[in-house]
């Protein structure tokens, strides 16, 4: 099992490990409600080091990522990122993720726990002759994120940074432990997101700066399962498990986020363009609110009456609402907020109430 080169810290701060895509990495410090509370009004660190990192090189990196990918990256300037997928013949969702423009190179980052997915997938795409090379960042980059109303404030304290007009998946460069580190600003939870991304070898002096930094301002380490919380009330859904093959990313409410309808052809493109015109999408992403106080598993059936009629894919307890959350995939019919649904699982159907993404919204 592999280890973050944090895990030492992780350990010292009474973490709860679990398995995540082959990493041994922190599910909860102790207290799973204050890590999300802290995250909700101060701020909270993570570590994200097992997370699906990739450095593209060499002179065809832009022409042959823009023919594989479902989003158009030729626009890009240095400093600006996108989200992406990789799509099947038949429009199904590989990976999802985010990359980000540099002036030497492109990097990607997986949106969700997938392990290698997004670099076995893109290698088949890598044809002999292309002047590209991928790099499999997931052992040699470590990456942090930064989460809440004071997130600014601690990177500007730590780093001297300043990333208060920072646009989501956009990026700034900095010298942190002596290594040149993107500062990313993304989405992972409703509230300010900053994520460091950097050589591994300085990713220990990166945390301890953070957290020294964070004090005045409550910095609280968090774990998954607080992260998972928030970014399912942020009605954020991630690779793996809400977006994988059997999902096209219309059904998963990502038009204009994850694909284009004009760049030209890639893999799965005419499905999701016949889509587009067609209004014919099958099903679609969906909040659901259960009544009951028990978290269904991944893949519990939705049914309308006797019907089944989709699944849910995450789902958990969320501190902030107080009641069960879940992100379900029924079809288009039976997707109309306050559609009374029932989730089947433990040998018995529990009321389900549809809801408009997000849960929860940053005032």
């Amino acid at each position: 099992m592999k280890q973050s080169r944090l895990h030492t810290h992780h350990a010292q701060l009474g973490a709860v490990f679990e398995e995540m895509t082959g990493w041994t990495m922190p599910a909860h410090y102790g207290d799973m409600a204050a890590e999300h509370r802290a995250v909700r009004q101060a701020v909270g660190i993570a570590d994200l080091s097992h997370r699906g990192k990739i450095r593209v090189t060499g002179d065809d990196r832009v022409k042959w990522l823009q023919s594989v990918i479902s989003n158009d990256v030729l626009p890009l300037q240095p400093g600006q990122g996108r989200y992406s997928s990789l799509l099947t013949h038949k429009g199904k969702m590989l990976t999802y993720f985010r990359l980000y423009m540099q002036t030497e190179a492109i990097m990607l980052e997986d949106v969700g726990e997938i392990g290698e997915t997004t670099f076995l997938a893109l290698r088949k795409f890598l044809l002999y002759g292309t002047k590209a090379k991928m790099e499999n960042c997931a052992e040699s980059w470590g990456l942090l994120l930064i989460s809440g109303p004071k997130a600014a404030h601690v990177i500007q304290f730590a780093f001297g940074v300043d990333v208060t007009d920072l646009q989501p998946v956009n990026f700034v460069t900095a010298q942190i432990g002596g290594y040149q580190a993107l500062v990313l600003r993304t989405e992972e939870t409703g509230e300010v997101d900053i994520e460091i991304l950097l050589p591994g070898e300085g990713l220990s002096t990166a945390w301890n700066s953070l957290m020294e930094a964070g004090v005045k301002f409550g910095i609280k380490a968090i774990g998954s399962h607080a992260r998972d919380a928030l970014r399912m009330e942020a009605g954020i859904p991630k690779a793996g498990q809400d977006l994988n093959e059997e999902i096209v990313p219309p059904e998963a409410n990502l038009e204009g986020k994850a694909f284009s309808l004009s760049k030209g052809c890639y893999p799965g493109q005419e499905v999701v363009a016949r889509m587009d015109t067609y209004g014919n999408v099958r099903r679609h992403l969906v909040g659901l609110i259960l009544k009951d106080p028990i978290v269904p598993p991944h893949r519990a059936k939705l049914y309308s009456g006797d019907r089944e009629v989709g699944w849910v894919s995450s789902a958990t307890h969320s501190p902030q609402l107080n009641e069960v959350i879940a992100f379900g995939f029924p079809l288009r019919d039976f997707s109309k907020p306050g559609t009374e649904l029932t989730v089947e699982f433990d040998s018995r159907r529990h009321p389900a109430t549809v809801y408009t993404l997000p849960f929860y919204t940053k005032t």
